[in-house]
């Protein structure tokens, strides 16, 4: 008996709609912390073994014939404009149509992509290939645990897994699940049942952690919901700064039947419900957070790590704010690091001028009305690099960087302290050490160190801290829900846990 043919493909963006920069077809060509556009047979090639879930899957798909087709991501950033969607759906779609016949068909997503005219990426894909090749096509999805799930896209997928982490250690084994899944559902030969449910709050990313409670509670009863008929249960925290309807968490459960499907996702939604006041939001005040982490600092072995979530460009943030910079500058922090601020101007700069230079260097403030002006300061250049190494952590799982010309600036402040700012020429978040390592700063030697990151950078920087701090400086992502300028969220929708409820009223 031939083992079935299934098509494998990827199109992966998380769209924060208030982001100032909009996502380009270049984006996706271009890379940084993952690979670029890739097609055909170089796909297996380049994931194979690495933290994503098309290579999860590849390594799951023993009894398949795989036909690959392509994979694109870009970095989280604003809109993916019009053309860049087109492009790429379009080029999957017509090689899944010219494949022939196929028994099946995976799909490596995100969840929370949002297109110029579309409010859900995933959910018009989906759509497209159905028009396609028809409604019977079984159709496996990955998705990350921030989708935004929306009723058409639990709708046009066969089968669909989520990771179940965050930070994101869990993307490859997602793959595989969701090869398993679609292996079930190509035996079985009828589809599952399924079932959707949306909830009414907003969670702030901050909140998510799957490393601390009430996520890792939560996450932790999917695998018990799993019996009784019930064969895959999921559930998606959300994206908040997406300014659509069905911004918000939801549950997609299978089953066997529509009853096993039913109470399965209903015993989730309550759960979710009853923690809802649980997920509260740690921010501090950007210089209170630096105050406090030198206090920390002064008498512990270990360094302590903030994290800057409001301007993480894995949320689609800029990177180049300097609120936390200024305050590590103002408190005249000692034995400290900031990175990785995305600053190709500043880069190119200390490139010029050569190792050891002395610049006056202006960082970050890109976006003065979203993060602040720039940070202006006589720096040396303690090193350079090209951008491309590898990625040792957790998250990234082995992927090699390519994030351009890249410098480390020391800066003295007052009373004698220092500060060492990575800058670098593409965005990326930071949630690997080696983003610091690349230019001879060990991060395990400082007194403190700051990332441009929410929560991924936790898999590899909390088990090296001597505590977590999580500051709050301006930025794209916010992380205090209430604040959000939403106009297209549905009403009743509260802004954040426990928060007041979003009105018709508001998008006026």
């Amino acid at each position: 008996m031939s083992k079935p043919r299934i098509a494998i493909a990827g199109f992966q963006h998380e769209t924060n709609t208030f982001a100032p920069i909009p996502t380009r077809y270049s984006d996706f060509e271009r890379g940084g912390a993952w690979p670029g556009i890739t097609r055909g047979d170089a796909v297996p090639e380049t994931f194979s073994g690495l933290n994503i879930p098309i290579g999860g899957f590849i390594s799951a798909a023993g009894d398949f014939d795989l036909v690959p087709v392509l994979w694109a991501g870009a970095e989280p950033g604003g809109y993916v404009e019009r053309d860049a969607f087109d492009r790429i759906s379009g080029e999957i779609v017509d090689a899944v149509v010219a494949a022939g016949p196929l028994d099946g068909l995976y799909l490596d997503l995100h969840g929370a992509m949002v297109p110029d005219g579309y409010e859900d990426g995933e959910g018009e894909l989906l759509r497209r290939i159905r028009d396609a090749v028809g409604p019977d096509l079984p159709i496996a999805v990955s998705l990350d645990l921030h989708g935004n799930l929306t009723p058409q896209f639990a709708e046009l997928a066969s089968i669909t897994a989520i990771y179940r982490t965050y930070p994101h250690v869990d993307m490859a084994e997602t793959g595989a699940r969701a090869a398993r899944l679609l292996g079930a559902l190509i035996a079985r030969g009828r589809p599952f049942a399924k079932a959707f449910r949306q909830l009414d709050f907003i969670a702030p990313i901050t909140a998510q952690s799957t490393r601390r409670e009430p996520a890792a509670r939560l996450y932790g009863l999917l695998p018990g919901l799993e019996r009784d008929g019930a064969v895959s249960v999921d559930f998606a925290f959300g994206f908040p700064p997406a300014d659509i309807h069905d911004c918000g968490p939801s549950i997609l459960a299978y089953g066997e039947d529509e009853r096993a499907a039913s109470a399965a996702a209903d015993a989730m939604a309550k759960a979710v419900t009853e923690a809802e006041g649980e997920l509260a939001n740690p921010l501090l005040p950007a210089g209170e957070a630096v105050r406090r982490a030198m206090e920390i600092s002064a008498g512990a072995e270990r360094p302590v790590v903030i994290a800057d979530p409001q301007d993480n460009p894995g949320a689609g943030a800029t990177g180049e704010t300097t609120g936390l910079l200024r305050a590590l500058l103002d408190n005249g922090a000692r034995d400290a690091a900031i990175g990785v601020l995305w600053d190709p101007d500043c880069a190119a700069a200390a490139h010029a001028a050569g190792l050891d230079a002395t610049i006056e260097a202006r960082i970050g403030g890109r976006f003065p009305d979203v993060g602040g002006p720039p940070v202006t300061a006589t720096a040396t250049v303690e090193a350079l690099s090209d951008g491309q190494f590898l990625f040792t952590g957790p998250f990234y799982g082995g992927a090699t960087a390519h994030l351009g010309p890249m410098a480390c600036l020391r800066i003295d402040t007052h009373g004698g302290g220092l500060v060492r700012v990575i800058v670098a020429s593409t965005r990326a978040q930071n949630a690997d050490q080696a983003m610091f390592r690349a230019l001879g700063v060990e991060p395990t030697a400082q007194r403190i160190v700051a990332v441009k990151s929410a929560i991924h950078f936790l898999a590899d920087y909390e088990p090296i801290a001597e505590t977590v701090l999580f500051a709050e400086a301006p930025g794209a992502n916010p992380c205090a829900i209430a604040s959000i300028p939403y106009r297209h969220l549905r009403p009743g929708v509260r802004l954040g846990p426990c928060g007041p409820q979003f009105a018709e009223a508001q998008t006026a």
